[in-house]
């Protein structure tokens, strides 16, 4: 996920504390038994206007798979409500991220709905028209089928702080130095998740099969032409694979269909953000020297070239959050240098998942430092909208209350099973 900074807005929000939470009158739990089936139904009837929607800011292919993953966490919301069993909420702030709207639109808004009286979120500047059109879709469905109110609204950053300080939860999306700033805003007692983002390494062990691991890396890093949270931003791969696996993405890469984002055959098409054109244009002006493939950038047009660099092992090395079709892979004779990457200062705080194909030595744990192991899959595998989100590192996601900040993987419905005002 990946939201935009915070907008710089004159003024303060109302100082923390200043007013309790609402009172709100009682109302019965939504049933989730006939609001999920309802809404099902609702999503699958609309999905071309909503496809025409979500294809404003991602890719045909990313789009049409938001979809599939939205109806799986919408299917899977029963469950998780019962298997956690939350507390009532009286209401509930949102930060909406700037990508996967229809997705973080059930994950943040309808799936909390069945277990608060009100939902507020505030879409990310950037992408708020196309945020308000997927509510608009759906927004009325959920009110027709006795959910929970939901209430979008492109207000102010001033405004939004205000309900936040007032509401029981709330959730933030974006840049972990922003999600602080939200903290700072709100009452001591507050409940904030705030869901950030990691490197996402992958890591190709001599074990691994050349042809399946490139299918896996393009997988892992061109979703949305790289614009995802879950995508990979560094990738290890073992010395005695290096000429097989480099050349192979090479050649696969060149093979990249680069066009509209609305055509069902286009892999990489123009940015929706400015800033992440920008940031890769200037890293690999920087690291020209080794680029193996692609490596132009059009500013004018947003269009990042795919592009692969192999570097050689430099432990200090920490990669940026590329955001663009930016494939980078770093050699490495040792797992035991992975690790100690992983343990190191910046990856702890930033951890989120560590993908492992065909390295034995590193297998059969739950998390190395603060990323969350995963074994012969890739972060896009493990994600599930009805399970906690992310790893240990509190860059990536943390819990916030009583001015403390923890890392941990984040789901809402758990969270608010111990952690909201009493």
């Amino acid at each position: 996920m990946h939201s935009s900074v915070i907008e710089a807005e004159n003024g303060t929000a109302s100082p923390p504390g200043a007013a309790g939470p609402p009172v709100y009158p009682p109302r019965p739990p939504a049933a989730t038994d006939t609001v999920v089936p309802g809404f099902v139904e609702a999503l699958l009837r609309n999905q071309e206007e909503l496809h025409g929607v979500l294809t404003r800011v991602a890719t045909a292919q990313a789009a049409t798979d938001e979809l599939f993953r939205s109806l799986r966490a919408l299917s899977g919301a029963p469950w998780e409500v019962l298997r956690n069993a939350p507390r009532r909420l009286g209401r509930l702030a949102t930060f909406l991220p700037s990508n996967n709207l229809l997705y973080s639109y059930v994950l943040f808004g309808v799936i909390p709905s069945l277990y608060t009286d009100e939902v507020r979120i505030r879409p990310s500047a950037r992408v708020a028209p196309a945020a308000m059109a997927v509510h608009e879709i759906l927004g009325p469905h959920l009110r027709g089928l006795g959910g929970g109110r939901i209430r979008m609204a492109p207000v102010s950053q001033r405004r939004f702080l205000a309900d936040c300080a007032r509401s029981d939860a709330v959730v933030f999306t974006g840049q972990p130095d922003n999600g602080r700033e939200v903290a700072a805003r709100l009452p001591g007692d507050a409940l904030l998740l705030t869901f950030g983002s990691g490197p996402n390494p992958l890591v190709v062990g001599p074990r691994a099969d050349p042809d399946a691991v490139c299918r896996t890396v393009l997988a892992a890093r061109l979703y949305n032409s790289g614009q995802d949270c879950l995508c990979t931003d560094i990738v290890f791969v073992h010395r005695s694979l290096v000429r097989e696996v480099v050349p192979r993405l090479a050649d696969a890469l060149a093979e990249v269909r680069v066009g509209d984002r609305r055509d069902p055959d286009t892999r990489v098409a123009p940015l929706v953000y400015p800033d992440a054109v920008q940031d890769a244009a200037a890293f690999l002006a920087t690291h020209r020297d080794f680029t193996v493939h692609g490596g132009r950038v059009d500013l004018a047009r947003h269009v990042v070239e795919p592009t692969l660099l192999h570097l050689p092992w430099q432990e200090a090395f920490h990669p940026p959050e590329f955001f663009s079709p930016v494939v980078l892979t770093m050699e490495y004779d040792d797992p035991g240098q992975i690790t100690r990457w992983l343990h190191s200062a910046e990856e702890s705080a930033r951890g989120m998942y560590v993908s492992l194909f065909g390295e034995a030595a590193l297998a059969g744990r739950t998390r190395i430092a603060t990323s969350v192991v995963c074994e012969e899959r890739i972060t896009f595998d493990a994600e599930d909208g009805n399970r906690p989100f992310g790893g240990y590192g509190p860059r990536a996601g943390s819990v916030h209350r009583h001015g403390t900040a923890t890392g941990r993987p984040l789901l809402l419905s758990a969270e608010a099973g111990t952690g909201i005002r009493t």
